[in-house]
This record gives C-alpha cells, structure tokens and sequence, in this order.
C-alpha cells in the first residue's frame, strides 16, 4: 500500500538517478540521489548551476520519490542541490526515507541551519572558500551539530583558498569532532598540486577527488 500523508508534501526536484556517489563517507557506493531544485548561494565554480533556481525540475509529492526509491533497491540515499535545507519538506522525506530502513546522506552549503536534520543522517557540509565568492555566508554555528561520521569540505581552486582551509581546519580543530575533506576544483587546482601541500604541512585532512567526473558518471 502507498504511503498515505494527512497533507501531501511536495518538493521541487530538478533530477533522480541512480549512480555511484563521487565524494563524501560513502564514495565509490551505489545510491540513489535527490538532486532538490533551488539554492540560496551562487558559487563561482559551481557545477550544478542549472539546479539552483527554484523553478527547475519538477514538483513531486513526498510518496512519488519514496515509490521511486523503493524501486531502486538500493539502500542508501544522497540528498543534494541546490540546496536541499532550502525546502522544508526535505526534513519529512530524510524522516520518511529513514522510517523505510534508508541510510541518508545530505550535502548542503553550510549556510542554513543543521539543527533540525535528523540525528541519523550524515551531514556532509561545506565550508565556503574564498573563490567562491560566498565564504561570508558561513553559518558557525553549524560546527555544534557535526559528529565524527559527518564531514566538513572545503573546495579549493588555488593556493588562497588552500591557506584559508589550511587556517580554519586548525584554529577551530575541525579533525578533533568530524571528518574533513579537502576538494579540488575540477579543471583549476590539480589533485597532485593539492596532495602535496596537504603532505608539506603534515594537515590531518582527506584529499577527495570527485569520482564521479573521472568515471563519467552523474
């Protein structure tokens, strides 16, 4: 029987697909991914930029994905944008999808509060970077709701951006309470320039790459 809501929540989603995730805890696993429309940022080298408006995509109720994952049989689902935090009805479906057994991953911009996500999700957050343009958007206060199985990444495109992670990764002791990821921009900060530095500095961070681009996936 189809799940049954007093008041149908519908979302805003510009795609679903089933692919292996690129970045974050779970890379190389299958999941199936929620790609919700709209974000309130506008980074510089963003690489989602046709899902930032809140008018792309289209709208689906919280049963027709809920249908949707069930058909996948896969068991773990990535939350992605735009923004996810942006709609209120993402909370009900990480909620319902965590009712059906899902293990949920949510990437989000660090710029909206974390204090509602449910407890079981793992949170993968940005920590905006100077070359994005949106460093000042940063929401602190976020910091308090990451645990050790949530992550903290930093995209860098340049040496810049590298000594702000480098500074911010150690004046707040991110590694002391969470994972942290240091991401190179596709195609502006090669990954063996990035390797290098992180080894110079001896830093207690993860270089990621992002997986999905060097296997032609979503």
């Amino acid at each position: 029987m189809p799940p049954i809501f007093p008041t149908e929540p519908v979302l805003r989603v510009f795609e679903t697909f089933v692919s292996l995730q690129g970045e974050g805890p779970a890379c190389g696993r299958p999941a199936f991914f929620v790609r919700l429309a709209g974000c309130n940022l506008a980074c510089r080298w963003c690489d989602t930029s046709p899902a930032r408006s809140p008018e792309a995509g289209r709208p689906l109720t919280l049963s027709a994905i809920l249908k949707e994952f069930e058909a996948t049989g896969l068991k773990e689902v990535l939350l992605t944008g735009g923004e996810p935090l942006l709609q209120e009805a993402s909370l009900e479906l990480m909620r319902a999808l965590l009712r059906r057994g899902a293990r949920i991953y949510l990437e989000t911009n660090g710029s909206l509060s974390l204090r509602s996500v449910p407890r079981e999700v793992v949170k993968i957050m940005d920590f905006k970077t100077p070359s994005s343009g949106m460093n000042a958007c940063m929401l602190y206060e976020n910091l308090r709701y990451l645990t050790p199985r949530d992550a903290v990444k930093f995209v860098i495109a340049d040496e810049e951006d590298y000594r702000f992670a480098r500074e911010k990764t150690l004046e707040l002791g991110l590694f002391f309470f969470t994972e942290v990821y240091f991401s190179p921009v596709w195609g502006e900060m090669s990954p063996e320039r990035l390797a290098r530095l992180i080894l110079e500095d001896r830093l207690p961070v993860r270089l990621q790459v992002q997986l999905h681009k060097f296997l032609g996936l979503p």
